[in-house]
């Protein structure tokens, strides 16, 4: 048996869990969400005792890999229509910085045009206002939303546009992620004559 897996998911006041057939659906004050279950694994609600509970079919290799991974996910489930899941991104770079217009959030990070991307449905931008100009202070946005792997992947492919890198320091990055800088070429000594 999985070690995360056996562990119960408690359900939180104001969330409602239904499991019918393979689909199990929760609904919270943040929203709603549904997951397909695997066929190695079941999933059982107890009311009385406000959990959720996966169990295995069979003790196959694979059936444990997918028991953990089912309860992780349900848990992010839960999470999600709870509380909801936000990722804060940070922008580095003397005339870099972010606009959101309507759907559309447009990043300036060193390139000739702005990039443009689409905000996914069920996710929310906020721009901090308050952006500085110049290298110490960089232009941040917030990701936010119920689904905790669409906010990973829509701040994923923003990151992914202009990675920071390590001489300067300049690019998209997470708060509070941690850049190793290296330091530049060292000419070695004066002109020759």
């Amino acid at each position: 048996m999985s070690r995360i897996g056996k562990r119960p998911i408690a359900i939180p006041d104001g969330v409602k869990v239904n499991v019918s057939g393979r689909t199990v659906t929760a609904e919270g004050p943040k929203g709603r969400l549904s997951m397909e279950l695997r066929p190695e694994v079941d999933v059982s609600v107890d009311e009385d005792a406000s959990e959720l509970t996966v169990t295995p079919r069979d003790d196959g290799r694979d059936t444990k890999s997918y028991h953990g991974m089912t309860r992780s996910l349900l848990a992010n489930i839960v999470e999600g229509v709870t509380n909801g899941f936000t990722r804060q991104l940070e922008v580095y770079g003397v005339g870099y910085g972010v606009q959101l217009q309507g759907r559309k959030l447009s990043v300036t990070a060193g390139c000739s045009h702005p990039l443009i991307f689409d905000v996914p449905e069920g996710l929310e931008v906020t721009v901090d206002v308050a952006q500085a100009r110049g290298d110490e202070q960089p232009a941040r946005f917030t990701i936010s939303g119920v689904d905790k792997q669409a906010v990973g992947e829509f701040a994923a492919d923003i990151r992914k546009t202009r990675p920071p890198e390590p001489y300067k320091g300049k690019g998209i990055r997470y708060a509070g992620e941690q850049v190793r800088r290296k330091v530049g070429k060292a000419f070695a000594g004066t002109g020759a004559a």
